[in-house]
């Protein structure tokens, strides 16, 4: 019953957020803040999945920019829990069909995201010109996830080269996003889905990489982040145990 009643309110949510989403960016359209505005809202809602969601963000990247980030893709929650860590200035990278969404679709493109066309690899490539250009141009971040995909539970899958090659290209630096795992982690009929922690590592620094370096770079990022996440599990491990072990006490 928990799962029926917390999807219907997602559901009207999504509605709502899109309609009137659609209509306040149509006053501003492609601003370079709408995506953070609204990623925030839908961020929000991880309150309703019953989610203690913890965002740690340095300060060089607090202070800093333009970056490019990239982040671990898990599964459809992303959009109520990793959302929420996306500051301003930032715009996303997503695949073309995400436009046809109703409500949503037509929210995400009027905010500001860059649309990729993944069927053809000529725009495909186009689109890093794209990113290069709203990050010199117009002093926008970028959020991507170098993975392509969700991963659905099978880790951190192998990345794809272009956001090394946007970051390359800008001659901006890397901010890896880190999250820990949630999947089969949330469950909507429990009422208590314990701590996520989302985490931003100091930014990587591009400046002496050239495109001959892109797999170097890649390497690097991949380990890092492989390790972080690993070490987040642990940590919400840790704590989820701890609450349950006070809950346990509490009911006995």
């Amino acid at each position: 019953m928990l799962a029926v009643i917390r999807l219907l309110i997602l559901g009207i949510f999504v509605v709502l957020a899109g309609v009137l989403g659609s209509l306040f960016c149509l006053l501003r359209p492609f601003h370079r803040n709408n995506t953070a505005i609204f990623a925030h809202l839908f961020g929000r809602m991880h309150k309703l999945l019953g989610v203690d969601l913890e965002i740690r963000v340095p300060e060089e990247v607090k202070q800093g920019g333009p970056f490019v980030y990239i982040a671990n893709h898990q599964n459809s929650y992303d959009i109520f829990t990793m959302s929420r860590s996306l500051l301003p200035g930032t715009v996303t990278i997503g695949k073309k069909s995400l436009k046809w969404i109703p409500f949503f679709g037509q929210l995400y493109w009027l905010a500001g995201n860059i649309l990729i066309d993944r069927k053809n690899s000529s725009r495909a490539l186009g689109t890093i010109g794209t990113a290069v250009s709203a990050i010199k141009q117009r002093n926008l971040s970028i959020w991507m996830f170098p993975e392509g995909t969700r991963s659905y539970g099978r880790g951190l899958l192998p990345f794809k080269t272009g956001a090394f090659h946007t970051a390359v290209q800008a001659k901006v630096p890397l901010v890896p996003v880190c999250m820990s795992t949630t999947h089969e982690k949330i469950k909507l009929n429990r009422w208590n889905n314990g701590k996520v922690i989302i985490e931003m590592m100091p930014p990587i620094d591009t400046q002496n990489f050239s495109r001959e370096h892109i797999r170097e770079l890649m390497a690097t990022s991949y380990e890092q982040m492989l390790d972080k996440i690993n070490r987040l599990d642990e940590e919400v491990k840790s704590v989820n145990s701890r609450i349950e072990s006070r809950e346990g006490v509490r009911s006995s």
